[in-house]
């Protein structure tokens, strides 16, 4: 299965010269704990890097820095991976595991958002894809029990 089909596609963004109070504001109004940082090129909005609440405690708040005279692009990942839409969701997973990342922002083939994929998605399919499999042997079972009757 593709990335893009089990992404969430409603991305909340902001840019990198967004002040850290307005991103954590950001975050308050759409009840999320990221932000994808974009840079608008064209048409397209492009990831540059993510922003996430614990960026914000860990590297503002617990310093006691103001998030108002900060800017998102001084504290935000820029080590950013992203996935393409296209990409499969096991190599998604594996290529998350290796590098301990628990959000991948999702590209269309211009490098667009489109979307983002979180561990809690990930998950939520694993565990469809795992009761599928059970189903299998549930029904195999009963199959056989009314063959041998």
């Amino acid at each position: 299965m593709r990335i893009g089909e089990i992404c969430t596609v409603q991305t909340s963004y902001c840019k990198g010269d967004d002040t850290v109070q307005a991103a954590a504001l950001l975050m308050r109004k759409h009840h999320v704990g990221d932000l994808v940082v974009i840079d608008q090129i064209n048409d397209e909005r492009i990831p540059v890097g993510i922003l996430t609440d614990r960026d914000i405690v860990v590297s503002v708040i617990a310093l006691g820095l103001d998030p108002a005279s900060l800017l998102v692009g001084d504290i935000m990942s820029a080590d950013l991976l992203t996935a393409s839409e296209d990409d499969d969701v096991y190599e998604t997973i594996e290529r998350m595991r290796f590098r301990g990342i628990r959000r991948v922002p999702v590209v269309n083939n211009a490098g667009g958002l489109t979307g983002i994929v979180s561990v809690d998605d990930l998950l939520e399919f694993l565990a469809e894809e795992m009761g599928e499999l059970s189903r299998i042997c549930s029904h195999q079972q009963s199959h056989e029990k009314r063959a041998r009757q």
